[in-house]
């Protein structure tokens, strides 16, 4: 048996842990090597030493109380930072939510708001041409005397539509100014009521489905199509000013 394993086994032989066969063969290598004999030496001289009480160590009465108190403080502030920390993160959360609900809501309502100033605009221009006396700058239900009336006024070319059999008489055009830019004013007649039926191209090219309101009084309604937009509005109600609407439009449809 070399010396590695010996010593590895001369604590068990101190101690009597060995068996009767592996004593004898730790007592016979200590007779032929002396450097176990000498380790086995220290060993015999250092256990009465340690079972010495001067050289033990009592811990003081309140240490235990002393960790737990330290445990405790340590726990309560990692809980704490944790908790500081898991506020933050929910702010931040919290904040990226209400920016990305901001973002994706803002261009809806931006788009509502325009339309809703644009609405207001093309009442106020219908109550000052009924106002001041000037509903048409050609007057004329010749829709081919109307139509050419706008030719070099304008850099597009208005469609104009005659419903004078549909009940809806054409009594003219006119140049208005709308959002910023000159657009065509065609003017149609139902009993007593003006519609007014502005157009200029749209800024969107998709086809955009009509959409009715109604501004101090007065019904509005939108839609798009081949590229412009349009707007009618009157104090006709609003069943009649659908109906003329949808005339204007099937007459737009089967031109093109």
């Amino acid at each position: 048996m070399h010396c590695e394993e010996k010593r590895e086994l001369l604590h068990g032989y101190f101690d009597g842990e060995l068996d009767v066969v592996r004593s004898m063969e730790v007592e016979k290598h200590m007779e032929d090597c002396d450097n176990c004999a000498q380790a086995y030496g220290v060993i015999h001289s250092l256990r009465p030493v340690i079972g010495n009480s001067t050289v033990r160590f009592d811990p003081p009465a309140n240490l235990e109380r002393q960790l737990r108190s330290a445990l405790r403080r340590k726990n309560q502030t990692q809980r704490k930072s944790f908790e500081v920390r898991w506020r933050w993160l929910v702010v931040a959360i919290s904040f990226v939510s209400v920016v990305g609900l901001v973002l994706a809501v803002a261009p809806i309502f931006t788009r509502r708001a325009e339309s809703d100033l644009l609405a207001q605009e093309i009442v106020s221009s219908h109550v000052r041409s009924l106002m001041a006396d000037h509903l048409t700058d050609v007057p004329s239900s010749d829709r081919h005397t109307v139509k050419p009336w706008f030719a070099g006024k304008l850099d597009f070319s208005p469609p104009v539509k005659d419903l004078t059999q549909q009940g809806f008489s054409l009594t003219g055009g006119r140049l208005d100014y709308i959002g910023h830019r000159a657009v065509a004013a065609l003017v149609y007649q139902r009993g007593q009521h003006s519609i007014n039926v502005f157009i200029w191209p749209a800024t969107d090219t998709a086809a955009v489905n009509e959409s009715a309101s109604t501004t101090h009084g007065y019904n509005v309604i939108r839609w798009s199509n081949g590229g412009m937009a349009y707007w009618a509005v009157s104090d006709l109600n609003l069943e009649e000013l659908r109906q003329f609407v949808q005339l204007f439009q099937d007459q737009s449809h089967a031109a093109s």
